[in-house]
Order: structure tokens, then C-alpha cells, then sequence
């Protein structure tokens, strides 16, 4: 997926929310979109899937400029895990993962044995099939994430978006939700962006990052090159000593006691 010039504002008048934000995100490969609160983050994504129309700038595909498509076919293409969910009625957890099916299900159809046979095969592969006559409303953080993932592999899309997946996680699920992200891309050939806060998990489980800041690209390229003590101070606007475990970096604020 190639991301060209995109410009996106609010209204006329208005700043930039993202101004010119170009990249190449490749399959089989974890591109995360690190930057702090208000840099572009969200917008991108709503942007990408065609949720927001950007002012400028094209998403290409394969050579095919992706906002140019209806809404059914982008599903078709584009599969998105948001950063929370609450739905209305507490659906089982094979319901809710079996949604994903909808871009393949045409208007007034119920959802077919192929369909159900994706669902079931989606939630065991991320280990949450035992979970599937559980209502979604009473699971864990870490499950209803899980869920969510399912759902949007349950989609069959060539490219997946994360908005801030292990946001509200403890430690533990999000290592869980993000090995099992960094699995998928790998074993699906998947092209895998998603929003993070934490650069330590960045390092860990992204190949590329993009950095944003006031809505234009600070910083891109592999994980390990881009995340710096400087980039940070600027992006961020704090102080870290990013330092060098067993070959691993790791990020570690500069905090006075």
C-alpha cells in the first residue's frame, strides 16, 4: 500500500490535521504510526479507509487508488480493529467475529456455511474458540481485543489497520494481542498499520515506524533507526535514554527522583 500527499482538514480555514503524509507499507510487515495525542494518528487511518475524504493525496493498492472505490469494495480490501468497542446488545463472541463476514454477504442474505467456517477457523487460530457461545460484553480486555482481531481477519482483506490495539490492556494482553498481530502479518502476508503509544513496544514488535507530529511525518524507516533519543525529544517533547539490551533497544525516561 503506498500512502501519497495526504492533506486532510476539519473545514476551510482550519489547520492541517495531516499535511502531506506520505509512506510504503509492505506486506508482511508491522508498520507502527507512533506520535502523541493530537498528531494525525486516527485521521490517518479514517482517511485511509475512506472514512474522512482527504483535501489531497491518493491511496494506491496493487496501482489501484483505493479512495476511488465504493464502500463495499474497500471492505473488501480494508479491515480495521478500533480502539474500542461497545456494542448495543451483548453478541456471542462467534457473533460479533462473524460480522467480519458482511463484505461478502450480499443485502438480505444470511451468512452462509463458508461464512461460519471462516469465523470458527479465525477464532482458533488467535485461541478465543472456546470463547464462542460467550457473550462479548462479558469477556476480558484482552479477549474482547482478541475478539476484535478475529473479526477483522474473519474479513479475508489483504490489509489490516490497528488503531491503538493495547490500549485499556494490562502488561500481559498486550504482549498476547501484539504477538499474535505480528503472527498473523507474518503466516497471512498481511499489510499490518497500527497506532501505538509505548516505542518500547514499538521496538519490540513493529519492522517500520512512521513518526507524527503536528500532522506531518517526523521520522521514517525501520524500528530500530528511527526510534533515537533525539527523534523522541522532538516528537514527544521528553528526555530518554534509549539503551541496548542483549541487542534489543529499549526506551527508558529520564525521570528525577
Amino acid at each position: 500500500m503506498t500512502v501519497k500527499d495526504i492533506t486532510f482538514r476539519h473545514s476551510s480555514g482550519q489547520p492541517d490535521v495531516l499535511r502531506g503524509v506520505s509512506f510504503e507499507a509492505l506486506p508482511g510487515r508491522i508498520h507502527a504510526i507512533l506520535g502523541p495525542n493530537g498528531s494525525g494518528k486516527t485521521t490517518l487511518f479514517k482517511c485511509l479507509t475512506g472514512l474522512w475524504r482527504p483535501q489531497r493525496g491518493e491511496v494506491f493498492y496493487n496501482g489501484q487508488n483505493l479512495l476511488a472505490f465504493s464502500g463495499p469494495a474497500r471492505a473488501r480490501l480494508i479491515a480495521v480493529v478500533p480502539q474500542e468497542h461497545e456494542p448495543p446488545f451483548p453478541y456471542s463472541v462467534e457473533d460479533m467475529v462473524l460480522m467480519g463476514r458482511a463484505a461478502h454477504v450480499d443485502a438480505f442474505a444470511v451468512p452462509s456455511r463458508r461464512d461460519y467456517e471462516t469465523a470458527e477457523e479465525t477464532m482458533r487460530v488467535l485461541g478465543i474458540d472456546h470463547l464462542r457461545d460467550k457473550a462479548y460484553t462479558r469477556i476480558s480486555g484482552g479477549e474482547r481485543q482478541l475478539a476484535l482481531v478475529a473479526r477483522a481477519l474473519a474479513q479475508q482483506t489483504p490489509i489490516l489497520l490497528l488503531d491503538e490495539p493495547t490500549s485499556h490492556l494490562d502488561f500481559r494482553h498486550q504482549l498476547q494481542v501484539l504477538k499474535k498481530v505480528r503472527w498473523i502479518a507474518r503466516e497471512k502476508n498481511l499489510t499490518v498499520l497500527m497506532t501505538l503509544h509505548d516505542p518500547n513496544l514499538a521496538l519490540l514488535f513493529a519492522d517500520q515506524v512512521v513518526a507524527l507530529n503536528e500532522g506531518g511525518i517526523q521520522a521514517h524507516g525501520p524500528a530500530d533507526e528511527v526510534i533515537t533519543e533525539a527523534m523522541l525529544a522532538r516528537v514527544y517533547g521528553v528526555e530518554v535514554t534509549v539503551l541496548d539490551n542483549n541487542g534489543i533497544k529499549v526506551v527508558s525516561p529520564r525521570v528525577e527522583k
